[in-house]
């Protein structure tokens, strides 16, 4: 008996979409690369032995030149305690088990090594989200997945501590792109490499009825200036260390020294029993 969950991502179909990307398109993947250098100019460190895990080696190596690129396959290539630093690079997205990568990655670190993760968060593309449901049950009376299901930031800190790292961080910085009109924003798509491959997707293209439809809803609900129309991109950053004893630890409970309301040099105040009976 087969007790494994049903793949997220039919890895042909990705392989064949992120082939035919094209560079012009690839302006998230650019601007994702030259926020972590600027997130690392503000480490205190000089990490020697990089490794990245990404779809596009071609726009990572230009930045991180010393690097060692890997593929973001279900089982990464990665040695244990090779590396004191791994960046995750906005392909989380498409990982069957998110949390397999992100332990991987972990192994990869030495001791107080670091891992920085991007991946596209929950506010990724709501906009094409609502129009493509709202289309297909009108026009079919049911819906297909047709974008790959992004993580709310509030989970995925807790994803991180699952895999095992310490001081884990979770933060985002939303995009808005505004294109000529719908068809425009899903052609940019296709030439980031980011077409629907979802295994479950349905293969039956969208008719030209359909695709009428859906740039009429988009401009109607998302309209921005000049006659274009808005879409939204999250990065959600993850940042952790391999752990190692030289790192902070928190206070064990109690063991503080010396009263808060003396630091803050107020007078300290005891709360009467709520469930005390007051007096009428």
């Amino acid at each position: 008996m087969n007790n494994q969950p049903p793949e997220l991502t039919e890895r042909k179909a990705l392989e064949l979409h992120r082939a035919r990307a094209q560079h012009d398109a690839l302006f998230l993947q650019l601007d994702t690369a030259d926020e972590i250098q600027e997130r690392l100019t503000e480490v205190n460190r000089r990490f020697t032995n990089p490794a990245i895990v990404t779809a596009f080696p071609e726009i990572w190596r230009e930045c991180f030149p010393n690097a060692k690129i890997i593929s973001d396959t279900d089982v990464l290539s990665l040695e244990q305690e090779a590396h004191d630093l791994v960046i995750h690079a906005l392909c989380l997205h498409w990982a069957n088990d998110p949390v397999g990568q992100l332990v991987q990655s972990r192994r990869a670190l030495k001791p107080d090594g670091l891992f920085i993760g991007a991946m596209f968060g929950g506010q990724t593309l709501a906009e094409l989200r609502s129009v493509l449901a709202e289309v297909e049950s009108a026009t079919t009376g049911g819906i297909s997945p047709r974008v790959a299901p992004m993580a709310e930031i509030r989970d995925l800190g807790g994803l991180l501590q699952r895999a095992g790292f310490a001081l884990p961080v979770a933060d985002s910085a939303v995009k808005t792109v505004t294109y000529s009109d719908a068809v425009r924003l899903m052609h940019d798509l296709r030439h980031m490499g980011e077409g629907n491959a979802l295994a479950q997707r349905h293969k039956k293209p969208l008719t030209r009825s359909q695709i009428e439809k859906i740039v009429e809803t988009y401009a109607t609900h998302f309209p921005s200036e000049s006659g274009r129309i808005r879409a939204t991109f999250e990065i959600v950053y993850l940042t952790g260390w391999a752990p190692d004893e030289s790192q902070q630890k928190p206070l064990r409970p109690g063991s503080a020294t010396t009263r808060l309301a003396d630091a803050l040099g107020t007078s300290e105040l005891t709360i009467p029993n709520s469930s005390a009976k007051t007096q009428p």
